[in-house]
């Protein structure tokens, strides 16, 4: 056993060496993950502000400047008169002068004393659909509470109370940053274990590593254990600079979610160990790492959009991706403060392909073996 040991920590100490004398795995490393996180932290942000609104107030009623003060009483909109006829504000879209336009017809406050019903038109450039729906839904709720004010018959006859739970003020970053999280343990993982074998293949020194008296999973542990360790610092970094820079809450056990994060660690070493046997050149071996890690995680995890809405097909390709049952996991964990029973569904569906990737891994090293 402790032959078997030592064998072990021989290979991890050579295996350290490289990755020290090596500048770009330092880079990829130290550099890469703090890069990424601050690119994808602020790049990344839904949230939608100050939304120019042109102004076409054809009624000049007190009424009518009422309704204007709601809208910017509301933080979201920045209002500007508009002049011109309503004919031409599609100029307004075109020259990317505003993003919305409020239409007030003439004699709007005397209508709105008699009538219950009075139009007011609002066209919303949905050049980008999602923008325009959350536009939409902001003018919604502002004539809603006008109407509420004004007494209208639009008004409701109830009052709606809502309350937002677990991201209170609709925050991007509460659901970016575990993604991001996500996206950077697979690919470094993977990236960093791809190459392991495969330069020992170009340097031609996986020979000699082969007629020594070493067993195959002493070399395989040997190699996968250093990056194991530092792809799980990595972690820790990205999780700390989340919550200094983003203020992600953190309200699950530390201790959970970093054994968790330990598994989706072994689970992307295990593809990059897989990667690293059927590659010849270090070269190769990162583009292929890339390719199977960067676009499964930031199409098909439900990084970026949502599985449900995705064609069926897409679907089921998603159940392959590791990343998909993580993010369900470290949002759980960090936002909700999910207990282990109650993500045992997608800790398992990762521990199984933990398993399917090591079993491939080991069976294609020792034909390569043989």
């Amino acid at each position: 056993m402790k032959t078997h040991l030592a064998r072990i920590i021989a290979i991890s100490k050579k295996e350290l060496l490289h990755i020290i004398r090596d500048p770009r795995t330092l880079i990829i490393i130290v550099l890469m993950p703090v890069i990424q996180l601050i690119m994808f932290g602020y790049a990344m942000n839904l949230e939608i502000q100050r939304v120019d609104m042109a102004v076409i107030d054809h009624d000049r009623s007190r009424t009518a400047v009422d309704l204007q003060e709601a809208f910017r009483q509301n933080g979201f909109f920045n209002l500007f008169p508009y002049e011109g006829k309503l004919a031409d504000a599609e100029a307004l879209f075109l020259e990317r002068r505003a993003r919305v336009i409020l239409m007030i017809p003439a004699d709007f406050g005397k209508h709105l004393q008699r009538e219950p019903l009075v139009p007011v038109q609002l066209l919303i450039d949905a050049a980008d659909p999602n923008a325009a729906v959350n536009i939409q839904n902001y003018c919604n709720q502002v004539i809603r509470i006008f109407n509420e004010r004004y007494g209208s018959a639009l008004a409701l006859p109830f009052e709606i109370e809502s309350t937002i739970w677990f991201n209170p003020d609709m925050k991007s970053a509460y659901f970016f940053v575990p993604g991001i999280l996500a996206l950077l343990l697979v690919m470094i993982s993977a990236l960093l274990t791809s190459i392991t074998i495969a330069r020992e293949k170009e340097m031609g020194t996986m020979e000699q590593i082969l007629v020594s008296p070493v067993r195959p999973y002493e070399i395989i542990l040997g190699k996968v254990i250093p990056y194991a360790v530092l792809a799980f610092l990595d972690g820790a970094l990205i999780l700390f600079l989340g919550m200094v820079f983003f203020q992600v809450p953190f309200i699950g056990s530390a201790l959970l979610l970093a054994a968790l994060v330990l598994l989706f660690v072994i689970t992307a070493l295990s593809l990059g160990l897989l990667i690293s046997t059927v590659t010849s050149t270090q070269q190769i071996a990162m583009m292929v790492a890339l390719f199977a890690t960067l676009l499964p995680t930031l199409l098909l995890s439900g990084f970026i959009f949502p599985i449900p809405s995705m064609p069926r097909i897409l679907q089921l390709l998603s159940y392959v991706v590791p990343a998909k049952y993580f993010l369900v996991i470290v949002r759980g964990i960090m936002l909700k403060g999910n207990t282990l029973t109650q993500l045992l569904v997608p800790a398992g569906f990762l521990a199984l392909l933990t398993a399917v990737l090591l079993a491939g891994a080991w069976k294609k090293f020792r034909v390569n073996l043989e």
